[in-house]
C-alpha cells in the first residue's frame, strides 16, 4: 500500500525542484529531462531515481505513471522571459500544452509548475486564463504566485513564479508558504569557507565587502550564455560585491591572490540553495548552466510542503 505522495517531474533539469520535493517527503515516480548532462547529474546524485532522458515533445504515452499524486516541473522559461522575446504560446519551446495533456492523461491530484516572473506580465493574461480555464474543465482549482528566493533563506535575488493546480476535492487547506521565516546570508557569509579553502589571505576582507545577497544567477541557454555571470548590469552588481563576473574559476583563490575573485560552480550552487554534496556533471559551462537554470531547492521545498499538507489534510476549503 502506497503511504507517501509521488510525483512525475517534467523538465527536471539538475534537480533543484526534485530536491525540494524530496525534502518535503514526496517520492519521484519519474523525472523527464532532455539534457544529457542534467540527466547524468540526477543519476549520479540519486541512483535510485527513475531518470528518463527524453524530449518531452516526443513523449506520447505516460500511462506507466497512472496513479501519481503530483505532476511537477520547471517548464522552459524563454517563451515568457524578456530575453526570450516573450513569444509565449507562439514559441516552439512552450511546453504548457504538453504538460496540460499529461495532466489530462494522468489526472494527478495536484500540479506544481515553476517559471519566470515574466509569465505574470499583462501580455500573458489571456494565456494564463486559458491555462487556468483548461484545467478547471478537468476539475482543478488553480493559483499563481510570485515568490522571491531570498524570502526562503536563499542568498540570492531570484523571483520565480509558481503555478499550483489542485483537484477541487482536495483543494482543502492549501496556503502559500509564509516568506521571511529564514533570513538569507550575505554572499560573503555564504561563501567565506569556500573562498578561503586554498588559504587566500584576502578572504576575510572579501567577506566583509560581499555584504549583500547575490543578484540573480543567470544560466543561459545552449545558444546563448557561457561561463560568466550574465549581462553587463549583472556583472556590475557582482563587482560591487567584490566578484569578477566575467569568468568562472576552476578553483578558489590561492594564498597570495590579488584582485577580485571569480566564483566556482560549487560557490554558485550554494548561492542557488543546493546542498554542498550535490555534484554537477560536465565541464564548467555545462555545469554552470545546470545550476543557473535551476529552481532553488529551499523554495521548492517550502511550496511542496504546503502542497503535501493540502493533499493529506482533506478539509474542503477552496484554494485562495
Amino acid at each position: 500500500m502506497k503511504t507517501r505522495l509521488t510525483t512525475l517531474e517534467l523538465c527536471a533539469g539538475a534537480g533543484g525542484q526534485a530536491l525540494g520535493l524530496e525534502e518535503a517527503g514526496i517520492d519521484h515516480a519519474g523525472l523527464i529531462e532532455i539534457d544529457h548532462y542534467a540527466c547524468t547529474t540526477l543519476r549520479y546524485n540519486r541512483p535510485r531515481w527513475n531518470v528518463i532522458e527524453q524530449d518531452l515533445t516526443t513523449l506520447t504515452d505516460v500511462s506507466a505513471f497512472k496513479g501519481v499524486d503530483i505532476v511537477s516541473g520547471g517548464l522552459p522559461c524563454p517563451p515568457f522571459s524578456k530575453a526570450g522575446k516573450q513569444l509565449g504560446e507562439n514559441d516552439e519551446r512552450n511546453m504548457f500544452p504538453i504538460a496540460i495533456d499529461i495532466v489530462d492523461q494522468l489526472r494527478p491530484r495536484a500540479v506544481m509548475i515553476e517559471n519566470v516572473r515574466g509569465i505574470l506580465d499583462a501580455v500573458f493574461e489571456d494565456y494564463r486564463k486559458y491555462i487556468a480555464g483548461t484545467l478547471k474543465k478537468l476539475g482543478y482549482t488553480t493559483a499563481w504566485r510570485l515568490l522571491n528566493a531570498s524570502d526562503f533563506g536563499v542568498p540570492q535575488l531570484r523571483p520565480r513564479v509558481v503555478f499550483i493546480a489542485v483537484q477541487s476535492g482536495y483543494a482543502d487547506h492549501f496556503d502559500w508558504p509564509e516568506p521571511g521565516q529564514v533570513a538569507p546570508q550575505t554572499v560573503g557569509e555564504s561563501l567565506y569557507d569556500l573562498m578561503a579553502a586554498n588559504g587566500w589571505k584576502g578572504a576575510m576582507a572579501w567577506k566583509k565587502r560581499a555584504n549583500e545577497i547575490a543578484p540573480t544567477i543567470v544560466g543561459g541557454s545552449k545558444k546563448h550564455g557561457g561561463p560568466d555571470l550574465g549581462p553587463t548590469r549583472a556583472k556590475r552588481a557582482w563587482a560591487a560585491l567584490g566578484v569578477n563576473g566575467h569568468l568562472l574559476a576552476n578553483e578558489p583563490p590561492v594564498h597570495d591572490f590579488v584582485g577580485m575573485p571569480c566564483l566556482t560552480v560549487p560557490m554558485i550552487a550554494r548561492l542557488q540553495g543546493f546542498p554542498s554534496h550535490w555534484t554537477f556533471a560536465g565541464r564548467k559551462t555545462n555545469a554552470y548552466r545546470q545550476v543557473g537554470n535551476a529552481f532553488p531547492p529551499p523554495v521548492a521545498s517550502a511550496v511542496a510542503r504546503k502542497l503535501a499538507f493540502c493533499l493529506t489534510a482533506r478539509r474542503l476549503v477552496r484554494v485562495s
